[in-house]
């Protein structure tokens, strides 16, 4: 049974497979949906899947607004308890935000891996970002400029909050530091996917990579995709990649 209150199409979606787990985490202000293809793809390969929706999204702005960084945190925590009742490895891949979060995820949690793809390291600098708390009460919102989808069915059909919330933008800052405490200590695995088009995460991605201390790292990169690449034109690529990726770190 659909629950009235999530966005319809935006819905979680779990799908059955064998002792490998994949954690599918959306990014800032999304939904589910955008992790859905690679969702379903994971699965026809044979692998375990679930989409969660991080609290606060896939609703009502309001709900975003009243939730904390560490709410999101919680909700992928929450998720890998769930797979890990059925699956031997468990892996997070998330996207932008998402990413952030099986970053953090690596870091906390006993997973196998984790793939990462247009994970911001940095939001763009604004000195209204250190007051944005604040500014919340007097600017509640900052518009989102056009959609960087080279796909222009899937940008049609792409679900999320019109806007973003300058409360949850200062969450998402406090998320992001972090990560950045995270990052060092991390030693699973971590494969990084971005878009050299992607002008929102692509030298971010690149000093993620560079601070990365653990042994197996990676970073494959496309070259046509927007910042959505689980949506976009390449997305196959990416899905592939991340097939490989698991396989290799799956352990029997």
């Amino acid at each position: 049974m659909n629950d009235p209150y999530i966005m319809p199409g935006a819905e979680p979606f779990y799908f059955q497979g064998n002792s490998t787990g994949c954690l599918l985490i959306h990014g800032f202000t999304g939904t589910p949906k955008e992790m859905r293809w690679m969702g379903e793809y994971l699965n026809k390969k044979g692998f375990t899947v679930y989409g969660i929706r991080l609290a606060g999204h896939a609703t009502q702005i309001p709900d975003l607004i009243r939730t904390r960084w560490q709410d999101w945190v919680i909700s992928v925590e929450e998720g890998l308890d769930i797979l890990s009742m059925t699956c031997k490895n468990v892996f997070a891949l998330g996207l932008s935000m998402g990413g952030v979060l099986s970053l953090i995820a690596a870091d906390r949690y006993n997973i196998s891996g984790a793939i990462c793809m247009s994970t911001p390291y940095d939001l763009p600098k604004d000195w209204r970002l250190k007051i944005a708390k604040h500014l919340s009460i007097i600017v509640p919102t900052v518009s989102k400029g056009e959609s960087h989808l080279q796909n222009i069915e899937a940008a049609k059909s792409h679900l999320d909050y019109p806007f973003y919330p300058t409360r949850s933008i200062a969450e998402l800052n406090d998320l992001l530091l972090e990560m950045h405490n995270a990052i060092p200590r991390i030693k699973k695995p971590v494969l990084l996917i971005h878009s050299k088009s992607d002008d929102l995460s692509y030298e971010n991605s690149m000093k993620i990579y560079s601070l990365l201390e653990c042994q197996d790292k990676e970073i494959f990169l496309l070259e046509k995709s927007g910042h959505v690449i689980t949506e976009d034109i390449e997305r196959n690529e990416v899905f592939q990649k991340a097939e490989i990726f698991i396989k290799a770190h799956t352990i029997h």
